[in-house]
């Protein structure tokens, strides 16, 4: 596997960043590097999606490693060479980098076809940042059905560059679920407020009682996030609107709170709307579960970075409070999600984010070793 190769093609799919359920461009990218191997049968289970198939000379065990393909609606503002010649769409989480990691540990392993004993499935999964995720259609595709495993791992910045995370076992990230609320009042005169109904105040009045959920209703200590991420209303500083726009996002760990988290923001809604005369709509929509890590797989994924990099480049990661569509492949076969250092930088989907190229090899060597153990087990 040359390093070089990797940077590379991870350079391509940073210049040319596609949106979800639009990789054209990057599914053909990945499919012909693929097949440049020579051993490995490209397949193609959705229109924009990817699996790599390598059959080891001995029949075994069969396990996938999945990557995101997709780029998001971001301007990047990096100022690097290899910049995203698309505007206002960049790879401002790495997905870039996941995928020329990938396609490095598919070029290593098509070089030791002779020594593997079973199956790997190299998945290229388009639509990670868009609902509903490619996750979804792929598991319901059929293509992943005879695997016994599959991993998955994610750069994150303001870790040691090269180090390896191995999130806990059970829920290694929230469930994502969005609600999307219109409030209708009656617009009047900025300076005759009471010949109408605000929906500004009543809006605001939401988004403060909204806040009491995570504080007044969940267990102390357990993970849960409200946010309330939009807010759009009026047009002029006498003017009370008619309408205001609210649209939030809910994360939980445990499908108890998830159901208690819906249920109080419908409550708390119906409640302020109604005392302030006020009427609404909403929808709530419920998205990805949390993704939960195997403990025999997160097990083997540590022993396995540790054989790879070393004791001193593996840490524990937290529980990430962020979702990933990842979590679906629990429909298939259990699972396990890693983290990838990329050093000091930017956060995530942020428009300056970039990574430390440098790290990639180590990422591509732990998904190597990750894989081969996996297949050499008893």
């Amino acid at each position: 596997m040359s390093v070089d190769k990797v940077i590379e093609w991870r350079r391509h799919i940073h210049q040319n960043p596609e949106l979800s359920f639009q990789e054209t461009g990057t599914s053909a990218y990945v499919a012909g590097i693929l097949e440049s191997f020579g051993n490995i049968e490209v397949r193609r289970p959705t229109p924009t999606g990817v699996i790599g198939i390598l059959n080891g000379a001995r029949p075994g065990r069969k396990v996938a490693f999945r990557a995101d393909i997709d780029a998001l609606p971001v301007h990047e503002e990096t100022g690097l060479t290899f910049a995203s010649r698309v505007d206002g769409v960049s790879h401002a989480c790495g997905h870039d980098a996941h995928t020329a990691m990938l396609l490095g540990a598919a070029d290593a392993l098509s070089r030791m076809k002779e020594e593997i004993s079973g199956t790997v499935y190299f998945v290229f999964q388009h639509a990670e940042e868009l609902d509903p995720g490619g996750a979804r259609e792929i598991v319901e595709s059929g293509a992943l059905k005879d695997i016994e495993a599959i991993f998955g791992l994610h750069v994150f910045p303001n870790y040691p560059s090269g180090h390896v995370g191995i999130f806990p076992e059970g829920p290694a990230s929230t469930a994502v679920d969005n609600f999307y609320l219109t409030v209708e009042g009656k617009g009047t005169h900025g300076a005759m407020p009471q010949a109408g109904v605000d929906p500004i105040v009543t809006g605001a009045q939401i988004v403060m009682a909204l806040q009491t959920i995570v504080s007044r209703n969940v267990k102390p200590g357990e993970m849960a996030v409200v946010t309330v991420g939009k807010f759009q209303s009026g047009s002029a500083p006498n003017v009370i609107p008619g309408t205001a726009r609210l649209e939030g996002t809910v994360r939980t760990i445990t499908d108890e709170t998830r159901q208690l988290a819906a249920d109080r923001v419908k409550a708390l809604i119906d409640n302020i709307a109604r005392a302030n005369g006020a009427s609404y709509s909403l929808d709530y929509v419920t998205s990805h579960p949390a993704v939960h890590n195997d403990a025999g797989l997160a097990g083997l994924a540590k022993s396995s970075a540790v054989k790879a990099l070393g004791v001193g480049c593996v840490f524990d990661a937290p529980r990430m409070s962020g979702s990933e569509d990842f979590a679906w492949y629990r429909e298939q076969a259990p699972g396990c999600m890693i983290i990838l250092g990329v050093g000091p930088g930017s956060a995530s989907h942020s428009p300056q984010y970039n990574l430390d190229e440098s790290a990639l090899e180590n990422g591509v060597k732990t998904e190597v070793q990750i894989i081969l153990d996996f297949l050499n087990q008893k």
